[in-house]
């Protein structure tokens, strides 16, 4: 038997569900906890989560896709780059097919573009090294996560004295836009299923505010079938009780405290700053920008390029889908116009997209 079978145990699984359906009988309202991470996503609609749950409870998406909730200007900034003769993009494979507001890096590629697919940050920086005549530029995109990977290709650049290494950076953090999520009255979020990778790095204490300030209780969760629905049901307990605080139902991976030298790590090479994100807007110290002493890695200052005038794709609901606000089937455009093959937006592209969840596994 694999390690994992044991978390996707059929009679743990439903005997979770039958509990919760006890506890959550006959409530006027029904309960609404959202996940704002893009494995959760995932893992809901493959294993059918929804549909083991009570009409009392109810889970939404957030956003927690890291490529969704990158926005058009970035995507057509990546764009103007490669097409200069002299630079290397490279990037994570989810981000080539994103579009943009007129092409697609992988339009761009079969346009004749230089644009690689690599697996890890440090081999971009090995690209570079191996060809100084040109300006290697890795998409940085994702949240805490990948964040510090990016933050050691760029002390590994300097180490090595890679001059022609740059990256683009678009990293996000998490907290900022579960605490605009929990403040908006049209959305009354019961409770979040906080994202497992981002956690193991800042810690399960990072959304202590969101308890004290928004009386919304969070569980940190990992992804299998039985820990989803221990996490819901640790909510429900919450909920129930009139409590709000963090629970790490994930014990085996995250800590209250997180990754400390990661944290380092990310306070070294990057400064918070004012980041957009697609659909929620402009918030407040969300993003993750090079700070000043790496400036010389920074794509955005170091290759100046004319940038497209920013358009959108009328009629993706991709925004309103990651503020949990509508589903996937409420777009007119969902598995019509927009389908993985031919995505109209970010949310039907990325394997964390909540689009491309819905489409591959259905309700």
């Amino acid at each position: 038997m694999n390690y994992s079978d044991s978390f996707r145990d059929k009679e743990l699984v439903q005997g979770l569900a039958r509990r919760i359906a006890g506890m959550t009988k006959g409530l006027s309202k029904p309960l609404v906890f959202m996940e704002v991470c893009g494995t959760h996503t995932m893992a809901i609609y493959q294993f059918g989560l929804r549909s083991l749950l009570p009409p009392e409870v109810k889970l939404i998406s957030g956003p927690g896709c890291p490529v969704c909730v990158t926005p058009n200007s970035y995507l057509d900034r990546a764009i103007a780059l490669c097409r200069l003769p002299d630079v290397i993009i490279t990037s994570f494979g989810d981000m080539l097919r994103v579009p943009g507001s007129s092409s697609s890096l992988m339009e761009e590629r079969a346009k004749g573009a230089d644009i690689r697919v690599v697996y890890s940050p440090l081999d971009a920086v090995q690209l570079a090294a191996k060809n100084p005549a040109k300006r290697v530029v890795f998409l940085g995109v994702g949240f805490e996560t990948t964040a510090p990977t990016v933050a050691g290709s760029i002390l590994a650049a300097k180490a090595q004295g890679v001059s022609n290494y740059f990256v683009l950076a678009s990293h996000k953090t998490m907290p900022q836009p579960m605490a605009i999520l929990s403040a908006d009255p049209d959305l009354q979020v019961d409770g979040y299923i906080c994202p497992a990778h981002v956690s193991a790095i800042i810690g399960a204490d990072a959304y202590r505010f969101l308890c004290e300030e928004y009386q919304v209780p969070c569980v940190v969760t990992g992804f299998e079938p039985t820990d989803v629905l221990q996490g819901v049901e640790l909510l429900v307990r919450q909920a129930l009780a009139g409590e709000s605080k963090v629970e790490i139902q994930y014990s085996r991976v995250v800590r209250w405290e997180g990754n400390a030298k990661a944290q380092a790590m990310l306070a070294d090479v990057f400064t918070p700053f004012d980041a957009p994100w697609r659909g929620i807007g402009v918030l407040p110290g969300s993003g993750l920008r090079i700070a000043d002493k790496y400036a010389g890695f920074d794509a955005e200052l170091a290759i100046p390029v004319q940038v497209e005038e920013l358009k959108e794709h009328k009629g993706c609901l991709c925004g309103e889908i990651l503020k949990g606000k509508v589903s996937p089937f409420d777009c007119p455009l969902f598995g019509g116009k927009c389908t993985p093959e031919s995505p109209v937006g970010a949310c039907m592209v990325s394997s964390e997209g909540t689009c491309a969840a819905a489409f591959k596994y259905g309700r």
